[in-house]
């Protein structure tokens, strides 16, 4: 598999096509071009009760390009990079851009902004990418994942993941930009058994860095107990009570406050935080703060997926919304300046307390831990939210028991303005880094 040396000459090969194809562009009379790259390579392994069931070997890449007629874009890609394919690629793309309805909007990100420091943020580690190692490590998390408890009956197996690779970025304004990367991962599903209810849950862990992986143990522990943990599981009554959405799904309850600040549902229309800039939309002490820059970070990078530099800013700051999320696209429908986000986010940090996990149950005394949701009934213009869910149910400051067959619901922004406390469990494996979030109040429904 690849080493930086080898990962460096796939770079080189591929900024010649990348220049190639802006080239081509211009002479066949394009105002203006982009082209993206991506190149990924790696394994993956899985196995089920001791026996490896596959083995994969991947390596993806291609080319995409958009070419500006004026207003007018046209786009076109291809996975060969060789002198000729990228020539028919571009031709392409120019004669879609004679077809389309001319776009205002359309065009470059403004040059000014391009990104101009492109530091190491320490994205790619070298790692042993062997089938022999990878089947290793599926074999031994499931084996010990059957043997350390005699309720655990079945397995839906463990896998072990290892990929490297790059994107790069470049266009007519004269930048072009790349970063390696890399990802490492191991995940197992138990299945356990109790009289004649049966449950199944899962652990894993990622990280760019195969010396952070947590062990092929660890990750069985986990899995192991979440899973036996669910065994016994009751409905309830319909109620309104407190809810914590635990640190494995918190991050989720950030992502729909990210796609109602995202350009694209704002200049629309479809959004239920349209026009909340500098309003308060979360408590007097939460804070976001974002760092793209953050070395060795999963959602880390020095320029966005249209060349801009990215930049450390607190999106949230005493609860008060700061900026929106913007693509140039967005920002020109909306009169605004672009921020970076073309791609997505990066390294969201959410402030926290000082309250461990086993603390807030305490704090809360009685409620729902959501570990676990189910569907997608999020309705992104008036905020209404309500999504099938299981977990436990705590009194006197402690589980009672596994629950499930409920449904959480409400509205997000009153679920935004009713966070009581983030707990300092944070979870490092998403782009949003949240620890548990206890919500003082929502709609149970049950039996």
């Amino acid at each position: 598999m690849s080493s930086r040396a080898q990962l460096q000459e796939e770079v080189e090969r591929s900024q010649q096509a990348v220049a190639e194809a802006l080239s081509q562009a211009k002479k066949l009379g394009a105002s203006a071009a982009e082209c993206a790259l991506n190149f990924s390579q790696g394994l993956s392994v899985s196995s089920r009760l001791g026996e490896v069931e596959t083995v994969e070997f991947n390596q993806d890449g291609g080319l995409g390009i958009s070419v500006y007629r004026g207003q007018r874009k046209g786009n076109a890609s291809t996975a060969d990079l060789s002198p000729k394919a990228i020539a028919a690629a571009v031709e392409k793309a120019c004669e879609i851009a004679k077809w389309t309805e001319a776009d205002q909007y359309a065009g470059l990100a403004p040059k000014e902004l391009m990104a101009t420091d492109i530091p190491d943020l320490e994205l790619f580690y070298e790692a042993n990418q062997t089938p022999e190692y990878a089947t290793e490590q599926a074999l031994t998390c499931e084996r010990a994942m059957l043997d350390m408890d005699e309720r655990i009956v079945n397995s839906d197996g463990a896998s072990y993941s290892t990929h490297c690779g790059f994107r790069m970025y470049g266009n007519t304004h004269g930048f072009t930009g790349h970063y390696l990367s890399s990802r490492q991962s191991l995940s197992c599903m138990p299945i356990a058994k109790e009289g004649e209810r049966m449950e199944r849950d899962y652990a894993y862990t990622l990280a760019r860095n195969p010396e952070l992986l947590a062990s092929p143990q660890s990750v069985a522990a986990e899995a192991v107990q979440s899973t036996v943990s669910r065994l016994g599981a009751r409905k309830l009554k319909t109620m309104n009570a407190p809810v914590i959405f635990h640190r494995d799904v918190a991050h989720g309850l950030f992502g729909h406050f990210v796609s109602a600040i995202s350009g694209g549902n704002l200049y629309r229309k479809t959004s239920f935080l349209l026009d909340h800039l500098n309003e308060q939309v979360f408590p007097e002490w939460l804070n976001i703060h974002e760092n793209p820059l953050l070395k060795g970070g999963l959602a880390s990078t020095a320029f966005d997926h249209e060349g801009l530099q990215t930049v450390e800013r607190d999106i949230v700051s005493g609860g008060k919304l700061n900026t929106y999320l913007l693509t140039s696209y967005a920002a020109r429908r909306m009169n605004m300046n672009p921020t970076g986000h073309a791609g997505g986010i990066h390294n969201w940090q959410i402030g926290t307390g000082d309250l461990s996990f086993d603390a807030m149950l305490k704090e809360m005394g009685t409620g729902l831990v959501v570990t676990e949701l189910m569907g997608q009934g999020i309705n992104m213009v008036t905020g209404d939210y309500s999504r099938g869910a299981s977990g436990f149910w705590v009194e006197n400051g402690e589980i009672q028991f596994p629950v499930t067959e409920v449904t959480i619901a409400g509205n997000l922004r009153d679920m935004f303005k009713q966070i009581t406390a983030i707990g300092n469990d944070i979870d490092k494996r998403h782009a949003v880094q949240s620890g548990s979030i206890w919500i003082d109040n929502m709609k149970i429904a049950g039996e």
